[in-house]
């Protein structure tokens, strides 16, 4: 049974608590654009995924996922071990020496939930093309996610798989970019504006649906289901997702500064009043 609206929103406000204490632990790590996708993390291995239990990496009759944007393994982290895949109290050894959760996600140690290392931009979307053609390969009926950074899009090789992918048909492959008009060296718009991105998709053979309010748990879940109906169309799949950077900490919002600097005590303290407690602490 999938949870309701008010278990994910209670499950999101714990990840964003998971988020802040780990980065804070180690002085290190990639808040903003993590706090800005728990939402979307949350409703996609929570609601909107077809997933088995347990884990491997073949991903047979099975939805599976890439995360292009590396950077942001604080939610991705949170959101597999709170969905099952590992303990969360290894939540607590991010970015520690020895540790299974390194600052951008590796498969070499074999932490359940990973298929891919992610970190050098722009990667994401040739994997999961890849992945998706053979899934159809195998007559396997499931279907590929990603997700990608707006400010990634300024990698070349995204736009060699944007190509690939509608020339190909590929038509099992969401991805999703994280519209937040931040990155790490300011606004996307003065860093490498890219007018529409939407309109480029469009012109790139792709379909296109928008999720205005990426924040927000059923404004997600219709987004990703008006999604997944338009698959197996002939045409894959993006969906524009409009978040917020820091969402959920106030001081961390409407400002690319969170990007990837981590809370002091302090501003720890003040961001955990803000994320009371849900389902219990690591």
């Amino acid at each position: 049974m999938k949870p309701n609206t008010q278990q994910l929103n209670d499950l999101a406000i714990q990840v964003r608590r998971d988020i802040l204490r780990m980065v804070h632990a180690v002085n290190s790590g990639h808040p903003g654009g993590s706090l800005g996708c728990t939402e979307f993390m949350v409703a996609l291995y929570q609601a909107i995924m077809d997933r088995k239990e347990g884990f491997d990496m073949d991903g047979i009759n099975e939805d599976i996922f890439f995360l292009s944007n590396g950077h942001i393994s604080p939610v991705f982290y949170s959101v597999l071990a709170r969905s099952g895949y590992f303990p969360v109290s290894e939540l607590a050894t991010f970015r520690k020496l020895d540790s299974r959760l390194q600052g951008h996600p590796t498969t070499h140690e074999g932490l359940p939930g990973i298929r891919m290392a992610s970190g050098s931009l722009g990667q994401g979307l040739s994997v999961a093309v890849g992945a998706a053609q053979t899934k159809k390969l195998n007559g396997d009926k499931h279907l590929v996610y990603s997700l990608h950074g707006d400010g990634e899009l300024q990698e070349g090789q995204n736009w060699e798989a944007i190509m690939y992918a509608s020339a190909y048909k590929v038509d099992n492959l969401i991805a999703t970019i994280d519209v937040n008009g931040k990155q790490i060296d300011g606004p996307t718009d003065e860093v490498l504006n890219m007018g529409s991105i939407g309109a480029k998709f469009l012109a790139f053979g792709w379909d296109v649906v928008e999720i205005q309010l990426g924040n927000n748990i059923e404004a997600i879940i219709a987004g990703m289901l008006e999604a997944k109906a338009r698959t197996g169309k002939g045409r894959p799949v993006c969906v524009l997702l409009h978040t917020e950077m820091g969402n959920g900490v106030d001081y961390m919002m409407h400002t690319h500064a969170w990007h990837g600097k981590a809370p002091n005590d302090e501003q720890l303290a003040k961001a955990m009043e803000q994320n009371q407690i849900t389902l219990g602490d690591y």
